[in-house]
């Protein structure tokens, strides 16, 4: 599993997110109108719709926002289905990228993504070329104040958590199955603890350390992939030099 640049790059995403705001409700709206479409508007029967609120939810979209991309979903709408589709590539110093998107035209999203690869220097990879660098992951960032180590460990692995990382000066770091998620996503909120981060994400089994230099043009790279509106998550194996 991944070391302690894991969580810090979860950190420095959340922050430079945090900076996207509008882009990222953008996003949100789209997967939440996206699940809707394919399994109704009934979060409590709909698991993937459940999934795309709270991501939502985390980032502070406002509540009125996420009912109107339920609404919007679940109605008769003209124009393709949106599909998720996952793309491999390679950033500087050999680092694997993984690449989620929600797009309702793959020959636009693929062009994109090409067309930045050759800009900031990195290469698309086949399909399989880097996934299997990598393990599908429900992740949960929680800050320390307040929080006793001995209660969240033993409620995470009472739920099945895989992992929890406790060596973090800012937060606690769970790993879990996808599967978990929402009940361990429940039981944190019924806690009160404050979550920096709660999200499914691919989990690097090792990692790459670069230099500064290297750090700087990868940072540019995944910069530029996360602006593409078809974009919804950006995954690698790089830990970044300070």
């Amino acid at each position: 599993m991944a070391g302690h640049s894991h969580w810090a790059n979860i950190q420095r995403t959340k922050s430079k997110m945090d900076a996207k705001r509008g882009k990222i409700f953008s996003k949100w709206a789209k997967l939440i109108m996206s699940a809707s479409r394919q399994g109704g508007s009934d979060a409590a029967m709909n698991l993937p719709l459940r999934y795309a609120i709270e991501r939502a939810k985390a980032d502070n979209m406002p509540n009125d926002s996420i009912e109107r991309a339920v609404k919007k979903g679940a109605g008769e709408l003209d124009g393709p289905q949106p599909e998720d589709v996952l793309y491999e590539a390679y950033g500087q110093g050999g680092v694997a990228i993984m690449i989620e998107t929600l797009t309702d035209n793959r020959n636009r999203t693929i062009g994109n993504l090409r067309q930045v690869m050759v800009k900031k220097g990195g290469t698309m990879g086949n399909a399989g070329s880097v996934a299997y660098m990598f393990e599908r992951k429900a992740t949960f960032a929680i800050l320390r104040g307040g929080v006793d180590e001995d209660e969240i460990m033993e409620l995470a692995l009472e739920l099945g958590a895989d992992d929890v990382t406790t060596d973090e000066p800012e937060i606690f770091g769970v790993e879990a199955e996808p599967g978990l998620f929402i009940p361990l996503k429940e039981a944190f909120d019924a806690k009160g603890y404050e979550l920096v981060d709660a999200a499914i994400r691919y989990v690097p089994e090792n990692e790459i350390s670069v230099d500064l230099e290297t750090t700087e043009k990868l940072q540019i790279l995944i910069d530029a992939i996360e602006d593409d509106d078809d974009v919804q998550a950006v995954h690698h194996n790089a830990d970044f030099a300070e």
